[in-house]
């Protein structure tokens, strides 16, 4: 399957598959580690000193719901 970057006329030359495909799933799996990291916090936060942090949980979200 070709990437839609290499559909267009003049980008098709310059797009590398490769590279592209290794970007989308490193881009996945750091937006996967960032939601658990954010989830960890929270719960730090929230069992260590009773405080429920919404920006957390909103950014926790965020990255968990774009994977």
């Amino acid at each position: 399957m070709t990437h839609p970057l290499a559909r267009i006329p003049f980008l098709g030359p310059l797009v590398d598959e490769r590279f592209l495909d290794h970007r989308r799933r490193a881009s996945s799996f750091a937006g996967i580690v960032s939601a658990i990291l954010a989830l960890i916090l929270l719960e730090y936060r929230f069992f260590r000193y009773g405080i429920w942090d919404w920006s957390l949980c909103s950014v926790a979200l965020v990255f968990w719901c774009s994977r």
